[in-house]
């Protein structure tokens, strides 16, 4: 008869932090957030960018309704010409996306705001919004008018 190895596991080493009365859950010993996370820096710059937020929040809240729409179609049409530059490999900005994707949120945030304050229920908003979305006229975003009369203006010096 073959004998196999008996093989012995060290025990297990004891939790250094203790366990609270909750199951599944372990409470930290309260401590400053640089001693928990010490790769987390607080700067002034995250103060700043705070503020400069509050400032757009403060500018979105001064348009009406249809302004807010309109530059969430204009907003839309500048995400999918990045979209296209990128697909192109042409150079652009990889910061634009998340600016322009957290501006879009921005804006229908403050627009749901006001449905809310209006009344508005979570099911007839979103019935108002797929309408909404339907009557959009499809037209080229700012930046892409802005190209196209630059090359006729460079076209018209070239002709002249």
């Amino acid at each position: 008869m073959l004998s196999l190895p008996t093989l012995t596991f060290p025990p297990k080493p004891l939790s250094i932090i203790p366990k609270s009365s909750f199951s599944g859950i372990q409470i930290r010993h309260k401590c400053p957030i640089s001693v928990l996370l010490p790769s987390i820096k607080m700067t002034r710059s995250s103060v700043i960018t705070m503020a400069k937020k509050e400032e757009e929040l403060k500018e979105i809240r001064t348009k009406t309704t249809e302004e807010i729409n309109e530059e969430v179609v204009e907003l839309k049409g500048e995400l999918l010409m990045l979209r296209l530059q990128k697909s192109t490999r042409n150079e652009f900005k990889s910061s634009e996306f998340r600016r322009m994707r957290k501006r879009i949120a921005r804006m229908l945030t403050v627009k749901r705001e006001r449905e809310i304050e209006e009344g508005v229920g979570k099911r007839l908003s979103r019935k108002l919004d797929r309408q909404w979305k339907r009557s959009i006229v499809v037209r080229p975003p700012p930046s892409l008018k802005k190209m196209q009369e630059e090359e006729a203006a460079a076209e018209a010096e070239q002709s002249a």
